[in-house]
């Protein structure tokens, strides 16, 4: 029986927070998508139910607060965990997407192992098992 693989949507406008989230998910069985802005990644989560996303909340337009309001109001992604990125650890930030839903927090420097534990936590991946394919 094949499961089918978890997908993974990060949303940061930094190029280099990118590549830390797609170097953490390698070993692990996971479809990784990434998009540099909410504008880019509305259209797809308009479509598509991703198993857990990360979304950086500073970013330049709509930012990672105000595009999980967005995404609360689409029915079919009101059950999916989110984790909220940030460098900028604030005490409101918390609040609000607590208030939202969002499952953790993940605060910038990025660590793959961290990276890696969440993804596990929030999906059904074994990073043990993950590495045969």
């Amino acid at each position: 029986m094949t499961k089918k693989m978890p997908t993974i949507v990060v949303v940061d406008d930094s190029i280099t927070s990118i590549s830390v989230y797609q170097f953490s998910v390698e070993p692990l069985a996971v479809n990784f998508m990434s998009f540099k802005s909410s504008d880019e990644v509305l259209p797809y989560l308009q479509e598509h139910k991703p198993d857990l996303l990360f979304l950086d909340i500073i970013m330049p337009g709509m930012d990672g607060l105000s595009l999980l309001k967005n995404l609360r109001d689409l029915t079919h992604l009101q059950g999916t965990p989110v984790i909220m990125v940030t460098s900028k650890d604030y005490a409101q930030d918390r609040y609000v997407a607590k208030q939202l839903g969002a499952v953790d927090f993940l605060i910038k420097p990025l660590r793959f192992q961290e990276i890696r534990d969440l993804v596990c936590k929030y999906t059904d991946v074994n990073y043990k098992s993950s590495t045969q394919s």
